[in-house]
């Protein structure tokens, strides 16, 4: 901003960056110059605030100390007084005149999403976030990874309780990050304070939003829409590094995805199968189906011990694949890979004393999909 009104938010935010960070009460002031100005705008207008509340009060209290009755003071009789009445109409005009303008230019930098160097498209799902890296062909699904144990009391909180995921999204700082924002199944909102980012995700909707780092670090945010029985389970956690590690971590994640393509046509062994399939199984649909597949009926069906699982492969795969119309099963095609998808059938179809013996091929998920 280059505006002359900006010596207000400099000198507001200055006075009181120091009091926000030693007192959690206050918003963070937040590290990207969007969220610097948002704090510089709150402070200034709670100082307005503060000094219209003391010009106002101290009045009033002086007047019914000084004109009380017990002195023998008398009320005044008047009906109108044309000067007073301009004042106290001009003056509010111009003090919203004055917060208005500069809220507006914040607001209008707030919604230029242009020249980015970086897209990322944020899908939400019950109860997980999506991350796709526009153009360069990384995607993945950051999932909350505190224990159940620590939910139901049976062990210790740790230190980010409720606000930890196995896969953060990976930003650059000093660049100009736009997110896409859509939903697979209910609203739900991409919130991180510190980043002054708060944007619903809508089904059959995408929303924009930016954002550009100053610095290095890890930033913590949750879902901030109401959008089920887990919503409190669906933290945000954003690592943002410097260029050059981003790069590299970049170049490493396109070698990873290239590596499990590649695994969709060779021949995998059962017990691998199984041991990827616990892996997804524990951190995509444990959280609706429990841990031991015992389900929590009847939203969520149990798959120990399921006939119609067990009986039927074509209608597992089909309920994974392209998820349950009107339930709260999603469609998982375009969330897994077709690695992920038959380790999770296998792995479901043999755990729990299901003992299927049916070891699903990732070829055979992909030719699935493709139909």
């Amino acid at each position: 901003m280059h505006l002359s009104w900006q010596w207000l938010l400099t000198i507001t935010s200055a006075f009181s960056i120091t009091q926000a960070h030693a007192n959690s009460w206050n918003m963070p002031v937040g590290v990207t110059d969007i969220s610097q100005d948002i704090f510089g705008l709150h402070m200034a207008i709670f100082w307005v605030c503060v000094v219209i509340g003391v010009i106002v009060f101290g009045v009033m209290f002086y007047s019914l100390f000084k004109y009380r009755h017990s002195k023998g003071a008398k009320a005044a009789n008047f009906h109108e007084h044309t000067s007073v009445e301009v004042l106290w109409t001009a003056i509010p005009i111009l003090i919203l005149i004055g917060m208005a303008v500069p809220a507006t230019a914040t607001l209008k930098n707030m919604y230029d999403s242009s020249e980015a160097d970086l897209d990322v498209m944020i899908t939400g799902q019950q109860w997980r976030w999506r991350y796709e890296y526009l153009g360069e062909d990384v995607a993945f699904t950051s999932n909350m990874t505190t224990s159940r144990a620590q939910i139901r009391g049976e062990e210790a909180r740790d230190e980010h309780y409720l606000l930890d995921v196995d896969e953060p999204l990976v930003l650059p700082i000093n660049r100009k990050v736009r997110f896409l924002m859509t939903s697979d199944d209910v609203i739900h909102s991409w919130w991180v304070p510190e980043l002054a980012v708060k944007q619903d995700t809508i089904p059959g909707f995408i929303n924009e939003n930016w954002v550009k780092i100053n610095e290095p670090g890890i930033y913590r945010g949750q879902c901030a829409e109401l959008c089920g029985v887990n919503h409190g389970f669906m933290p945000v956690v954003v690592h943002a590094m410097e260029e050059e590690e981003f790069e590299a971590w970049l170049a490493e994640r396109k070698e990873a995805a290239e590596q499990e393509a590649m695994g969709v046509d060779r021949e995998w062994e059962m017990e691998d199968l199984m041991a990827r399939g616990e892996t997804v199984y524990q951190t995509i649909c444990s959280s609706c189906h429990q841990s031991e597949g015992q389900g929590a009926p009847p939203a969520f069906p149990a798959l120990a011990n399921n006939n119609q699982l067990i009986s039927d492969l074509d209608w597992h795969m089909d309920r994974i694949i392209n998820g349950v119309s009107g339930a709260a099963m999603p469609a998982f095609r375009s969330t897994l890979n077709p690695v992920e998808i038959a380790a999770v059938v296998t792995y479901t179809r043999n755990a729990w004393g299901n003992e299927t013996g049916d070891v699903v091929q990732p070829a055979a998920v992909a030719e699935r999909i493709a139909q």
